[in-house]
């Protein structure tokens, strides 16, 4: 409290407390500039490699193999797109992926759904234990059941399918970990309400359940998609042939195509692979976010 003297001057603790707030705020502000140079640091360097995979994508050849190498193309050669669609069978391979990405991101989506609601909803024997095996998958590495898998997929007369792309990753454990979670994240009056209002199990699934776990739905199919988006070995070494490979396994083909020294036809065709995802990403950026804050961990 400041104590003014006859003259009206501020008595003296008045003072310094006032010199302390003003150099306390002086400090938290030099802090809040030290954090953010060093956030848009970070951020140049993740967009660096992107700016660099357009740029590179529209200059000659002969400028992209030029040391040191040139920030800004001279002239830019946005036929470098048309000529990387057309060196590889783009189209059948976007073609493909989606049709793959899509059917896995759907049957992702059900088998999550219906194994969630059993682990979070219901009870049956076993049920702690099963799902504690279930969580140890979490930990196999995916070359360990690589070779088992092709084995399965030659077996079942599945090789050089859509299928073979598909079957294994129709279930996932972190799709039915992440959606079990949301599901123990809502009250459980709600539940109980609409099976006193007559509700069947599967009518409390997919008219209660099901439509307010939608966050956590769309961060699976999106994880799912661009899971399914991006796969490279599992497809390149369950298909020969380019009507059923996806685009991943294509860029490798404009690679062989092209050259390997071919920087911007082989950045172009990056490029045109990143498109899709960066749009999809675009509209449901905050739907990912909402699912993922909201799938805590709960018991």
């Amino acid at each position: 409290m400041a104590v003014h003297t006859a003259r009206g001057e501020v008595s003296q603790p008045a003072t310094h407390a006032h010199a302390r707030t003003i150099r306390t705020a002086r400090l938290r502000a030099r802090r809040n500039v030290i954090a953010h140079i060093v956030l848009v640091i970070f951020v140049i360097g993740a967009l660096f490699p992107f700016y660099w995979m357009v740029a590179t994508s529209i200059k000659t050849l002969t400028e992209s193999l030029q040391s040191p190498p040139t920030l800004l193309p001279r002239h830019a050669q946005f036929q470098n797109y048309a000529t990387a669609f057309h060196q590889a069978p783009f189209g059948r391979y976007f073609v493909n992926t989606l049709f793959i990405a899509g059917v896995t991101v759907f049957c992702n989506l059900a088998t999550s759904v219906l194994a969630a609601y059993a682990f979070a909803l219901t009870d049956f024997p076993g049920k702690r234990v099963i799902f504690a095996i279930l969580l140890t998958t979490l930990m196999i590495p995916f070359e360990v059941t690589l070779i088992p898998n092709f084995i399965l997929i030659k077996n079942l007369h599945m090789y050089n399918t859509y299928w073979a792309q598909i079957v294994p990753w129709a279930a996932g454990t972190f799709g039915i970990f992440l959606v079990r979670q949301f599901f123990l994240s809502i009250p459980k009056e709600i539940f109980e309400a609409a099976v006193m209002d007559g509700a069947s199990s599967w009518g409390v699934l997919w008219k209660v359940a099901v439509p307010l776990a939608r966050p956590a739905l769309v961060t699976l199919a999106l994880f799912s998609f661009i899971g399914s988006w991006n796969a490279f070995v599992w497809p390149l070494i369950v298909t020969t042939s380019d009507a059923v490979r996806p685009i991943q396994v294509g860029l490798r083909q404009l690679t062989s195509d092209a050259g390997n020294n071919n920087f911007p036809i082989l950045m172009a065709g990056t490029a045109l692979t990143i498109v899709p995802i960066a749009i999809l990403y675009f509209f449901v950026q905050r739907q990912l976010i909402e699912g993922v804050a909201s799938s805590g961990v709960k018991g």
